[in-house]
């Protein structure tokens, strides 16, 4: 029976070696290797190229091995709903986060469902944090997003310009270095 091997990263500029080096690193000599790379953690397992890929060649009865608990979902639904679509076809699921654990066992699925709740509330308390210190910057007149592109003066010029000269926007856009789109929410808000 073969060994399968998957990891994820979630940008372009990450790289999924050190995952294939702890792989190794713990014993695994592995058959068939799937990466995927720039894929985010909010994007449900089943919908990732490679562990879908994955998922059409691995046979009943081989091994998947992975470094973390959540390179197989995003949440704790969906990483239940991974080990349990492979279970079903007796796969056996290694993470190597987890030590040498069955988790298709009770005592397996138990600490399954722990881990992932876990990690599913960790990503929502960091999100709610986020949220509070942008309200927080807000409250303290803190200007969000992205710096403005032209002046208070520049952009009443452009309206003026617009309305009693009749300048055009692609014109405007020319002259004061900005995209189309820009003007258009400047003279047409």
């Amino acid at each position: 029976m073969a060994t399968f091997a998957y990891s994820r990263v979630s940008t372009k500029d990450q790289t999924t070696a050190n995952q294939r080096m702890e792989i190794e690193g713990a014993g695994y000599k592995v058959d068939y290797w799937f990466s995927d790379e720039g894929v985010s953690g909010k994007v449900s397992a089943s919908l990732r190229p490679q562990f879908k890929a994955l998922l059409g060649q691995i046979r009943d009865g081989e091994t998947l091995v992975v470094s973390k608990l959540d390179r197989l979902g995003r949440d704790a639904q969906d990483v239940g709903a991974t080990i349990k679509a492979l279970a079903a076809r007796k796969i056996e699921v290694v993470v190597l986060q987890l030590g040498k654990l069955d988790l298709t066992s009770p005592a397996g699925k138990l600490m399954l469902t722990m881990l992932a709740a876990v990690a599913e509330m960790e990503r929502d308390l960091l999100v709610e944090r986020t949220q509070s210190g942008l309200a927080r910057a807000k409250a303290e007149g803190a200007t969000l997003g992205r710096p403005a592109s032209t002046t208070d003066a520049q952009r009443a010029q452009m309206i003026s310009q617009h309305r009693e000269q009749a300048v055009s926007i692609s014109a405007l856009a020319r002259r004061y270095d900005v995209s189309r789109a820009t003007v258009m929410r400047i003279v047409k808000p």
